[in-house]
């Protein structure tokens, strides 16, 4: 029997491994995500007869509540709110391995000190992951404020929370059985560190705190499944936490910051003055003008940003997209990798819109040939195309890798103002003498070009 459960762990965790595979390309990410779904149900499948688990009841009882709410709120959901539903899941899967640990711990007073010291990093990791996830899901959800919250001597508190729970973990795992206490103190500590760690992180930062919060996620699971000896578990916390790891390196990548500048630096709580102010005037421009400019063009590329999911344009996006097709325009779509609140936001919402998968391209993709690009159309980004990240050497995102929208012939960007982007900083893009300002909603605006093409 035991051999029989291994043999399809391994199955399982096959099927894991092909699921994420095919998460890379949005291709075939829904029939990877399927994939990876079957693995964990054949996983939970085989531990509940493996273990003798045979009072089914309350299992069933969790299994059809959390698919009514999974399927609610996949359906309800909004796209604006997916990534702080990716969050509370985040701190859903950390509050489990947490509490799973605690049982553990409860069921065997006096483990051994591998398992003590496991038990004890599922529950740190697990907190952590937690409390951070909620209180990203408050930042992300406008519960509270997106800006980083900092206080005088921050960091020296977090290092002194993060030194006590080390130290209090390794006090623990001396002598679990009589250390009861000891125990509650970190978990209540590592409640804490995950809302102090979150607490100086940004709006801006939310993509690679989503992604380094997945990873923790995994990790407390890996964690756990270490507690209970259960080997697909430790397979599937240790690729999740992988996976989240490298995005979280991917996001980083993408601003040219470290980890630990995100984590620390407090970005956009005090942004220091630019160095050279943008030169030029503001010229708007209406939909009947930009229409003109459109219907000439012969390569048209729409560069999407989280102003696009507020407004819910993009099925206009896309609508307006198969005109110009029919227009014989060339269409592409550049997505930067941290456009958005989360890694892929921008993906799953033009993929909502059954906006085709060849034409989303790389941001690495597109910049080479931005120069024989007629009309670049921004919609809704704002940091992710500022040229001040290769232009001024004083800006708080210089060096950060953005889409060189600027080098297009004309570019028409449609935004509700001139209010700057969560790094809180002017966007030179909007002054350059190729670039026109379409002001208002961006679906509305949009919606009005679709209409010009239509009336034509």
């Amino acid at each position: 029997m035991k051999f029989a459960v291994e043999i399809i762990y391994i199955i399982a965790a096959f099927l894991f491994i092909f699921g994420l595979k095919m998460l890379s390309s949005p291709a075939t990410a829904r029939r990877g995500n399927l994939l990876s779904a079957m693995g964990m149900l054949l996983a939970v499948i085989v531990t509940l007869l493996h273990r003798d688990i045979l009072d089914f009841r309350w299992i069933v009882v969790g299994l059809i509540i959390g698919t009514v709410v999974g399927a609610l709120a996949a359906r309800w959901v909004a796209m604006t709110a997916m990534p702080g539903m990716v969050g509370l899941l985040n701190g859903s899967g950390g509050l489990a391995s947490l509490l799973v640990a605690w049982e553990a711990y409860h069921r065997d007073r006096a483990p051994d000190a591998f398992t003590a010291t496991t038990i004890v990093l599922s529950v740190i990791i697990g907190g952590v992951t937690f409390t951070g996830s909620v209180l990203a899901w408050a930042k992300l959800a406008e519960r509270i404020t997106g800006r980083p919250i900092l206080f005088s001597g921050q960091q020296i508190v977090n290092g002194l929370l993060l030194a006590a729970t080390v130290t209090g973990g390794m006090v623990y795992c001396l002598n679990p059985e009589a250390n009861y206490p000891i125990f509650i103190a970190l978990l209540v500590l590592a409640l804490l560190l995950g809302i102090t760690s979150v607490l100086p992180i940004g709006g801006a930062d939310m993509p690679v705190v989503i992604s380094l919060l997945n990873s923790y996620s995994g990790l407390a699971g890996c964690a756990t499944g270490f507690v209970l000896k259960n080997n697909i578990l430790i397979v599937t916390g240790s690729l999740v936490g992988a996976s989240g790891l490298i995005l979280t390196q991917i996001m980083c990548k993408a601003m040219n910051r470290s980890l630990a500048n995100v984590l620390f630096s407090g970005f956009g709580a005090v942004v220091k003055k630019s160095v050279a102010r943008a030169q030029g005037e503001v010229k708007p421009i209406s939909a009947e003008d930009a229409y003109v400019i459109l219907e000439s063009a012969r390569s048209v590329v729409f560069v999407p940003g989280y102003g696009l999911a507020v407004a819910q344009a993009q099925h206009a996006a896309r609508e307006l997209g198969e005109l110009l097709e029919a227009n014989g325009t060339e269409v592409r779509y550049a997505i930067h990798p941290v456009a958005g609140r989360m890694p892929g936001h921008m993906n799953v919402l033009l993929a909502e819109a059954n906006i085709p998968y060849d034409q989303l391209f790389e941001m690495d993709a597109v910049n080479p040939v931005m120069d024989t690009v007629d009309v670049c159309i921004i919609v809704g980004a704002n940091d992710v195309v500022n040229p001040a990240a290769s232009e001024d050497k004083g800006s708080p995102i210089y060096g950060m890798p953005i889409i060189e929208a600027a080098r297009a012939r004309t570019v028409i960007v449609l935004k509700r103002s001139m209010a700057a982007g969560f790094a809180g900083i002017e966007n030179h893009l909007f002054s350059k003498d190729n670039t026109r300002m379409l002001f208002g909603d961006a679906k509305a605006s949009l919606q009005s070009l679709v209409a010009e093409f239509k009336s034509a």
